[in-house]
Order: C-alpha cells, then sequence, then structure tokens
C-alpha cells in the first residue's frame, strides 16, 4: 500500500508506475482505493462510478478498470457537502458529520470490494488518502491504516520533499502512528531536485530513528500522466516559442473530469490554459467551458466574476467555443433545478449561445458512450457521460450508443462557431481532434499537422514513469515481501 504525508505526494502515480512494473512481470495486479475524494472520475463499462486516478492505475496495471478498485467515491458540492458514491452508484449528498455516521457502512462495502479484488488477482496495489496520521480522525479512517491492517498490506510511506520539511514529515507521520507503526515497511522520498547523495546523511539519521529503511529517492519529474487533483492545473501551462493556437479552459470554482483537456498538452503547437482572466479569454484560439459538479454555482460565478461578458465577447468574434458536460448546459438559454438538486436556485438564466435548456433530475447518467458525429465524418468516437441533468432541444451533433444501457441517444449541439455535448473524453478522440485544431489553424493562417496518439503517448509515459521506478528503488525489497523472485 502506498500512503502519503499528505495529499499531492504522489501516491496515485506511484502506484501506476509500480503496477505497471508488476504487469511487465507478468503478475495479475490490479489497483484498490478504499475512498477516494476526487471531482476527475472515470465511467467503468456496467455504467459505475470510479476515480479518475484509479481508471490509470488499471490502465497501467492493463486490466478493466472496475468499481470495486474504488468501492467509495466522495464528490463535493460545495456547502452541501459531498455527493457519496458507493459500488459505483450514488447513494446520496452527506455533510461531513451525516457521512461519519455512516462510516461503519461504507467500511463494509469498502472491505467486500477488496475481497473480491483481491480473489481474482495475485497482487493488489492500495493506494491511500491524505495523511493517515490525521489524529481527530483516526477512528473514522476506512482508507489507510484501517484498510492496510484489514488487508495485510505493507505500508510504503512516501514524502514529498520539493514542499520541503520532507524529513520532519515521515518522522512525524511514523510518530503519530505507534498503533500502526509495524505495518510501515519502508519510506520513499519523492520529488527531489539535485544529487541524491545529498540526502544520505538525513536518509541513515532517519532509519536508525524509526528503525524504518528507505526504498529510495525519486527525482522531480513531469510525467505526462493525469493529476488527479485540480490544485496541479496551477503549473500545467506549458508555453511554446513561435506562434501556435492557444486553448483556454475556463477555470471554474468545481471544476472536474479536467483531464478531458490532457490531449492538447501533448500537441507540438497548442498552449493550454486554466484561466478567468479577461485577456486569456479574448486572446484564446479555443475557449472550453469544462465540467463541473455544480452547474448552477459556477454559472453564477462566471456571472460574478465578469468570465461571461469575455467570453460573450470572444464568441461574437468568432472564436470556438465548446462546453462540455456542465460547461454544456450553462451554454443553453436556461438551467432549472424543480428539486433543488445542486442549489437553492429553481431557475437560473445560462449564458443563451445555444438553444436548448437544461432540467436538473434526482437520476444521474452514467455510461461509457460510442458513436459518431450527426453531420460529420463517419469516424468512430468513444466517451463517456456523467452527469445530473437533461438537455432537450435540437440536439444534432453526435448520434450515441449508450453501453451501460444500449439505448440510442441524440446528443449536443452545434450552432456555427459554438458547440455542446456531454461526452467526456471526447479529445481522446485523435481525429475528431485532429479535425478540431486544423480547423482552427486554417482560421489562424497555421500549416495543418498530423494529431498526436494520445493512447500511445499514455503507453509511453506509463513505461517511462515505471523505468525511472526501477532506477531508483530498491525493487527487490518489494519482491521479497511480495515473495517474487527476484
Amino acid at each position: 500500500m502506498v500512503q502519503g504525508t499528505g495529499s499531492g505526494v504522489g501516491k496515485s502515480l506511484i502506484a501506476a508506475g509500480l503496477l505497471r512494473i508488476l504487469s511487465d512481470m507478468g503478475v495479475r495486479c490490479a489497483p484498490f482505493k478504499a475512498q477516494n475524494m476526487a471531482l476527475n472520475s472515470f465511467i467503468t463499462r456496467d455504467g459505475g462510478e470510479i476515480g479518475r486516478a484509479q481508471a490509470l492505475q488499471a490502465e497501467a496495471a492493463r486490466v478493466e478498470p472496475a468499481t470495486d478498485m474504488n468501492p467509495v467515491l466522495l464528490k463535493a458540492t460545495g456547502e452541501a457537502g459531498c455527493q457519496v458514491i458507493v459500488d459505483g452508484r450514488v447513494h446520496g449528498n452527506m455533510t461531513a458529520k451525516a457521512y461519519y455516521a455512516f462510516k461503519e457502512t461504507v467500511w463494509e462495502s469498502a472491505r467486500a470490494a477488496y475481497e473480491r479484488l483481491a480473489s481474482a488477482y495475485d497482487v493488489i496495489v492500495m493506494e491511500g488518502a491524505g495523511s493517515p496520521a490525521e489524529i481527530n480522525l483516526l477512528d473514522k479512517d476506512i482508507v489507510n491504516m484501517r484498510m492496510a491492517r484489514h488487508a495485510g498490506a505493507g505500508v510504503i510511506l512516501a514524502g514529498d520533499i520539493d514542499r520541503g520539511g520532507v524529513f520532519a514529515s515521515l518522522y512525524g507521520t511514523v510518530s503519530l502512528l505507534d498503533d500502526y507503526k509495524g505495518l510501515i515497511k519502508a519510506f520513499l522520498i519523492n520529488k527531489f531536485r539535485g544529487d541524491a547523495d545529498i540526502l544520505m546523511p538525513g536518509i541513515k539519521m532517519l532509519e536508525d530513528k524509526t528503525g524504518i529503511p528507505c526504498l529510495g529517492v525519486l527525482p522531480y519529474l513531469a510525467t505526462g500522466l493525469s493529476e488527479e487533483d485540480s490544485l496541479a492545473l496551477e503549473s500545467q501551462r506549458l508555453l511554446y516559442n513561435g506562434r501556435g493556437l492557444k486553448a483556454v479552459v475556463i477555470r471554474n470554482q468545481f471544476i472536474s473530469n479536467f483531464d478531458d483537456f490532457d490531449p492538447f498538452l501533448h500537441e507540438p503547437d497548442v498552449e493550454l490554459v486554466y484561466s478567468l482572466r479577461p485577456s486569456e479569454i479574448l486572446s484564446a484560439d479555443l475557449i472550453i467551458i469544462p465540467g463541473s459538479k455544480n452547474t448552477v454555482k459556477d454559472l453564477l460565478y462566471l456571472r460574478e466574476t465578469g468570465a461571461e461578458e469575455s467570453i460573450r465577447k470572444a464568441a461574437n468574434k468568432g472564436v470556438k467555443l465548446i462546453g462540455v458536460c456542465g460547461g454544456y448546459q450553462m451554454l443553453g438559454s436556461v438551467v432549472k433545478d424543480p428539486y433543488r438538486v445542486e442549489s437553492e436556485h429553481g431557475e437560473v438564466r445560462g449564458l443563451g449561445l445555444l438553444p436548448v435548456e437544461t432540467v436538473m433530475d434526482r437520476t444521474k447518467v452514467t455510461t461509457q458512450v460510442e458513436g459518431k458525429a450527426v453531420n460529420g465524418p463517419s469516424g468512430l468516437l468513444r466517451g463517456y457521460e456523467i452527469h445530473i441533468g437533461r438537455t432537450s432541444g435540437d440536439l444534432n451533433l453526435f448520434s450515441l450508443k449508450r453501453l451501460a444501457t444500449g439505448e440510442d441517444v441524440l446528443d449536443g449541439q452545434a450552432l456555427g462557431n459554438v458547440m455542446g455535448t456531454y461526452v467526456h473524453g471526447l479529445f481522446d478522440n485523435d481525429a475528431l481532434r485532429g479535425r478540431l485544431l486544423n480547423g482552427l489553424r486554417a482560421r489562424a493562417g497555421l500549416p495543418e499537422l498530423e494529431p498526436v496518439s494520445y493512447s500511445e503517448i499514455k503507453q509511453k509515459n506509463l513505461d517511462r514513469f515505471a523505468g525511472v521506478l526501477k532506477e531508483n528503488l530498491n525493487l527487490n525489497f518489494i519482491k521479497k515481501f511480495l515473495d517474487i523472485a527476484p
């Protein structure tokens, strides 16, 4: 089990790297995270919802993502607390206090999911959440030490040296976990810049004080793999020399599934920016309003910040504007919420850039989809839907089959330079992304380019990161613990 001294230390990607190494060795392996809190989610083949990180880890392990890999998912909704998803399905919205009272129920779900997964695979690489040493919450924890103890998992405790204070964080975490100290089998220091030999005196002192060995030191690395936490967006902007395209993703408060736009990061002439600044929006070649865990609140936020006015000005100038999921709902004439699913507003005026309207419903649509453009090339596109709300109007963009139900539906609308769709993962489709960008290049007087193969890039990045782990970690320690021949 990979745990960390806090959020953002690299647990998810370290787990993914270990899974790729094990898979390369021919070991049947799978990821598991008892409880995840994230707005980036993925839909499994049977329509269940799990954290996006576990989907990436499953890809690293070369197995199909399943709800047992992340049986409890929490999605923050604002003051109301979190939407609680258990075994891939929405259980309901809960405040923190109500959820803690519900913990034993979700613990049973998590435990049962782990047992099913463990019976199907030889090795499970588990991931913790946040810090295991939140001493005010230890009795409520189901994702860190309690799950490690239940599974008999050895814990690798990772710390982020780039933030500073890594030795204090590692030592302090162990000191606060006396009842669980025996579960922590090794330390790992992540995101180091420079010569790792400089750390050796500190590592030896840490090992002497705790009796716990350090597996190694990982360098600071731009992995090119999807981040789970939206805090990572602040450092994700890439700049290019020379003239190219600028894609601006509107930085909403409740932005979700922002990994939808990762493929643009790998296009050689595209600059990807997450922003609300008028100067960024008005200088864009492409503007995207992303998904949102609270469409109504984020729509009002655009209005309050003045971003709505900038978006309108850009659209009126002919800039390509795309709304995805919640962003699609915002583009319509109105968002109605008669059951107060998202807020106390029964009805909110939309941006009015597409002649559609949305009514929020209590039922959540979660399904993988495949289909084609209604009035475009016949190539197959794939993605998935995650939304509460039904949008009506002259839907003319995509003809889709919902794989979870077999239902055939029309999705989205295109009107001039504005389009909206419910399909997440849309830009993972290389041909569609290539046509979109080449249309923008033609408008900007730039030469056409072949789209990159995003799936190949992901696999190469997983292999590259696994290679970094092999070079810098004592993998024989892990193999010995797992009883795998060196």
